[in-house]
């Protein structure tokens, strides 16, 4: 199955599923590469930040949800912890480089036991996701009381000027380089499911509706980084 996600018509539901687990699993081979042309390694400065962000003591445990390649596995293991990762797409978890336990999962469904873990990360998964308040939800059930998460995805710069330098790079130039270096079809797709994500004011609240307290957001220059911060009740 090779479903085209550069059209015009975004997925919704059970066929978004299956197109973007399919598109993971046929990027995953060069997906680090790419990412680290196009945010210029600025990804990796933002995964520090947001497991500077969780707070968490050495040896907390905890899991990286969509964890595609294991990026944050990697920052979770460098800072002392003992991390744990869960993504649909087989492909992106067999190019992990990560030493942690990795398993194929539904975010949605974890095979985690309620109150078990210290902290949960994701990274720029959130608009790929069908459900969004199932998936805060999910985090709730399986984080302890006053167990941390930190959530980072895309965001637009809120100056005007930047905004349109944005738009302009990941509209025009980011599906440009995919399509050199990877896949046309996904890097079309990458930028335009940002619309995939509420406004932020809204995703706070889902997050807060979900058992949640001290949620806060922080945004990372230029802008176009944001950073979901909390601790279950």
């Amino acid at each position: 199955m090779n479903m085209n996600l550069g059209g015009d018509n975004l997925p919704e539901g059970k066929e978004k599923y299956e197109a973007v687990q399919e598109m993971f699993d046929r990027i995953a081979p060069r997906y680090d590469f790419v990412n680290r042309i196009m945010t210029f390694r600025l990804d990796v400065r933002w995964r520090k930040k947001t497991v500077k962000a969780l707070g968490l003591p050495r040896e907390s445990i905890v899991a990286d949800l969509a964890c595609g390649t294991g990026d944050f596995c990697v920052e979770l293991e460098k800072a002392g912890m003992l991390p744990i990762g869960f993504d649909f797409s087989f492909g992106m978890l067999s190019a992990s480089p990560s030493f942690s336990i990795l398993s194929q999962a539904d975010v949605l469904r974890l095979p985690v036991r309620e109150n078990s873990l210290d902290g949960v990360t994701c990274g720029f998964a959130l608009r790929n996701l069908t459900e969004l308040p199932a998936f805060f939800e999910e985090v709730s059930r399986v984080l302890k009381a006053g167990g941390r998460f930190g959530f980072l995805d895309v965001a637009e710069p809120e100056n005007r000027f930047l905004n349109w330098g944005h738009h302009l790079y990941f509209d025009r130039i980011v599906p440009k380089v995919g399509a050199l270096f990877s896949d046309k079809s996904a890097y079309s797709y990458l930028p335009r499911s940002f619309s995939y994500l509420p406004p932020h004011q809204e995703i706070i609240s889902m997050i807060e509706k979900a058992g949640f307290t001290r949620v806060e957001r922080k945004l990372f220059t230029p802008g176009s980084t944001q950073l979901f911060t909390g601790e279950k009740a």
